[in-house]
């Protein structure tokens, strides 16, 4: 890379951790059924308001060695991270897309995959006020992305919603209790309007295999013998598995279909 590159990676970079800063935000407060917008940010536990020269992605927290300014209590480090992975994603996007519109529209859609996981995570819900509008809003991909088209949006969403349902169904029908929640549904929905039929049969695919990796990894840490009582939440897998299709998807198709 020339160095007329370097100060727009950069520039790319603080904008992503910025928009991080905001998805902390949504996931802090979207579950509470609270404003993002209003009132501006405070400390959860001192409840003072955060001025900006404290509130700057990644160098605040670095400033402030993790703690309010106010009361030293300490702030997750989870804020650092979810800043610095939306910063890097912007970049790597960049590299991948250039400054196209298919950048923008991963990048918005990537954003959305991170506020679900990490709300699920905490919370073991896929809220509706992101996953429903996000079905509309990303069945746009055709307009976006050259190799979408309208019958592969619908189809998507289509196999998406469907697939996940008929699972769900049949777990029920079996085991007469719900194994799978209707966010993972109307979330697959979402990423079946963005990625169409393979992306949908990729992501089910390596969410799948990420979640199992990640529940053998807690049952052997932990030593847990009874899954009843494990329970992870599908979402981040999903995500994990879209992102992974959205970077190497086709290649990891063509080689698993060359290979055997």
């Amino acid at each position: 890379m020339t160095d007329f590159f370097f100060p727009l990676e950069l520039i790319i970079f603080l904008f992503g951790a910025c928009i991080g800063s905001f998805l902390n935000v949504c996931i802090y407060r979207i579950p509470e059924n609270k404003s993002i917008v209003f009132p501006g940010s405070f400390c959860p536990n001192c409840k003072n308001d955060i001025p900006f020269y404290c509130n700057i992605p990644i160098l605040s927290y670095i400033f402030l060695k993790g703690h309010c300014k106010f009361c030293r209590h300490p702030i997750s480090i989870r804020y650092l991270l979810i800043e610095t992975l939306t910063g890097i994603f912007a970049v790597v996007l960049f590299y991948k897309f250039g400054l196209m519109p298919a950048m923008v529209y991963w990048f918005v859609f990537i954003c959305v995959l991170i506020t679900i996981s990490f709300i699920d995570f905490d919370h073991q819900i896929i809220p509706d006020i992101i996953s429903l509008p996000g079905i509309l809003i990303f069945a746009s991909s055709f307009y976006f992305l050259p190799e979408m088209t309208i019958k592969d949006t619908l189809l998507g969403i289509l196999a998406g919603g469907g697939s996940l349902y008929a699972v769900a169904l049949c777990y029920y029908l079996v085991r007469k209790q719900e194994g799978m929640g209707g966010g993972d549904i109307k979330l697959l929905a979402m990423i079946g309007a963005a990625t169409g039929i393979k992306g949908v049969l990729f992501t089910i695919f390596a969410g799948s295999l990420f979640g199992t990796i990640f529940g053998i990894s807690i049952m052997v840490y932990t030593k847990m013998a009874d899954t009843k009582n494990l329970r992870i939440p599908f979402g981040p897998f999903l995500s994990l598995g879209t992102i992974v299709y959205i970077f190497f998807g086709q290649q990891l198709i063509q080689w698993y279909f060359f290979s055997f």
